[in-house]
């Protein structure tokens, strides 16, 4: 029965539009114009809207929902500005359309779940703040640097520049790693030594590589120490501590002294070992 309203009062609607049209005249050229124009400027009134709030220090992400709220606002003004004139009845028009929400409401609740479920992440990501843009994350099976925080979805660009767009969804239905929300970042170094090592040695070589260091932090004081003892050679773990924003930097050129300063001090890295076992030797070589 409502369902039947509902197609009855679509189908008056229609036709009180189409007759609108069609007794308008001239002021259908005129709202047709205006239509353009003002579907022009509210794309100005977005981009402009945009670039006033991120002057105020305003999170990226919360300025591109407003700027779409902005939007939004500035083309239903426009259309109704535009039904107006060729005589068609905005007020009813807009009392036909609550009552059609309301009753297609459920079935688009339904057919849109997973948007709706975006949008709503979205807001969360906007006013929580688990992340902003700029921030390294992980989540959702991907990590990358946030580029854009969007209403449906986030961008992130990976080391080698490539664009993931993640539904906003999937982000807040699973842990999120965010690299970058502190101002300090430890490393975590392991090294395998031979045996026959000296561990006090090792220790010396590395703790003299973090003091030259200069970006690496003496609060909290890096430590080192014997890990683990494995079938073939020792583990040691060094961990020191530096500024987020000198995480990679510092950790490529800290293996790189350390190879150097292991060959100085005669340091082994053990190869890892096997043992091959050969079925049928004799076959073989008669083969």
């Amino acid at each position: 029965m409502i369902n039947g309203n509902a197609t009855q009062v679509s189908q008056k609607t229609i036709e009180t539009f189409f007759n609108a049209v069609k007794n308008s005249g001239p002021k259908l050229i005129y709202a047709i114009i205006i239509f353009i124009v003002g579907l022009y400027l509210c794309k100005l009134l977005k981009k402009y809207s945009k670039n006033i709030i991120l002057k105020y220090n305003v999170e990226r992400g919360v300025a591109n929902f407003a700027s779409y709220a902005v939007y939004g606002v500035g083309l239903i003004i426009v259309i109704m500005t535009c039904l107006d004139m060729i005589n068609f009845p905005v007020q009813s028009f807009m009392t036909v359309m609550i009552s059609l929400i309301g009753v297609i409401g459920l079935s688009l609740g339904l057919a849109f779940k997973e948007i709706l479920s975006n949008l709503g992440a979205g807001m969360i990501i906007l006013f929580f703040h688990p992340f902003k843009t700029g921030d390294y994350i992980g989540g959702s099976g991907v990590e990358g640097t946030v580029a854009d925080i969007q209403i449906f979805s986030t961008i992130l660009k990976t080391p080698d520049n490539k664009a993931i767009i993640v539904p906003n969804f999937k982000l807040t239905s699973d842990n999120i790693i965010n690299y970058t929300h502190q101002e300090k970042r430890r490393i975590d170094f392991s090294f395998s030594v031979s045996y026959d090592t000296n561990i006090k040695l090792v220790k010396d070589v590395l703790d003299k590589i973090f003091k030259e260091e200069k970006r690496i932090l003496e609060d909290p004081k890096p430590i080192i120490g014997l890990n683990t003892l494995g079938e073939n050679s020792m583990q040691i773990v060094a961990r020191p501590w530096v500024k987020t924003d000198d995480y990679w930097s510092v950790y490529f050129d800290v293996m790189e002294k350390v190879k150097t300063k292991f060959d100085e001090n005669y340091i082994k890295i053990p190869f890892p070992s096997r043992v091959i076992y050969h079925k049928n030797c004799e076959d073989d070589i008669k083969n």
